[in-house]
């Protein structure tokens, strides 16, 4: 059977060979370089280091508005712009993260053309990414990776666990709000049950260090790793691989069936798309200038590319 590992290898070099290159059919231009974005209903939610979450019409591709954060003190007394680290919508609510005065972060809730508290940044929990989980929840993640699930109407805990010692990197959660994924520094990642906080599982092996960004999308895992791994698990299947990239991944993202992956592949911040099932390259996405900061796929065939700058890149991937 020996005479088969030739045939794979030039079976795979040929598809490498074969992966389309393309340039952005649009870019969008926000107030700052981007640190998330969400796609809500032909709404483009960009949250920026510049004070603002910038909303964008997909279909007309214009900016519609901007939620403006008030500037903060920094540790010498100086005022600047507060950075956004994640942004999230739930029907007419905006669930924003940004930078505190003198290192606090906070979580706001932008409603009615109103910001409402809700976590201070006087309360120094240095909390890394939050997410809706309904309209009365709210799920967070600190850099410690402590994981905690607050209740909006009682302005409580429900809990926070300790997943591990490693630093929190990223989390992902799936499609019905039930279950997160978690990265950390360790390259070890957790399958939570939101709802009871228990651990589902753990995926091992596939990456050796800190894991940047991790996605799921219809039970399949994927990762965007330091060591230049990106891991791809399905869970039902129970199956794991990794494709190696030559430089470190720091941005992945699924497509909504889960069957088409693209992931931050060099130094020029050029993605690699490729297959989930047969691990076949299929495109490289050109045109990114600096760090890759977010992978969203819009359906099967486009896709948004954010950087740490201004530029949010359009593609059509047919």
């Amino acid at each position: 059977m020996t005479f088969l590992k030739p045939i794979i290898f030039v079976s795979l070099f040929i598809y490498a060979l074969n992966a389309k290159d393309i340039n952005p059919n649009y870019t969008y231009l926000a107030s700052g370089g981007v640190t998330d974005i969400v796609l809500k209903e032909n709404k483009l939610y960009v949250a920026t280091k510049s004070s603002k979450v910038d909303i964008f019409n997909t279909k007309t591709k214009e900016k519609t508005n901007s939620i403006t954060l008030p500037k903060i003190k920094d540790f010498m007394g100086d005022e600047i712009d507060a950075k956004i680290y994640s942004v999230d919508v739930l029907n007419d609510s905006v669930l924003i993260l940004s930078q505190g005065s003198k290192g606090g972060r906070a979580i706001n809730i932008y409603k009615n053309s109103k910001l409402k508290e809700i976590i201070s940044a006087k309360e120094k929990m240095y909390i890394a990414r939050a997410k809706f989980i309904s309209e009365d929840k709210i799920l967070f993640a600190l850099l410690s990776n402590e994981l905690y699930l607050y209740d909006l109407k009682t302005n409580k805990k429900i809990y926070d666990v300790q997943l591990s010692q490693s630093k929190f990197s990223h989390f992902a959660i799936n499609e019905n709000k039930k279950e997160v994924v978690v990265a950390d520094e360790s390259g070890i990642l957790k399958l939570v049950n939101i709802a009871s906080s228990e651990l589902i599982k753990e995926f091992t092996k596939q990456n050796l260090d800190n894991v940047f960004q991790v996605d799921i999308k219809n039970n399949i895992i994927l990762t965007a790793g330091q060591d230049r791994r990106a891991a791809v698990y399905n869970i039902k299947a129970n199956t794991a691989y990794h494709k190696n990239t030559s430089f470190l991944i720091y941005s992945a993202g699924l497509s909504p069936s889960g069957k088409i992956a693209a992931v931050a592949s060099n130094e020029e911040n050029e993605v690699k798309v490729f297959n989930t099932d047969t691990k076949r390259d299929m495109h490289i996405l050109k045109g990114n200038n600096t760090t890759l900061t977010n992978i969203v796929f819009i359906n099967e065939k486009e896709v948004f590319v954010s950087s740490d700058d201004e530029r949010i890149n359009y593609y059509k991937i047919d």
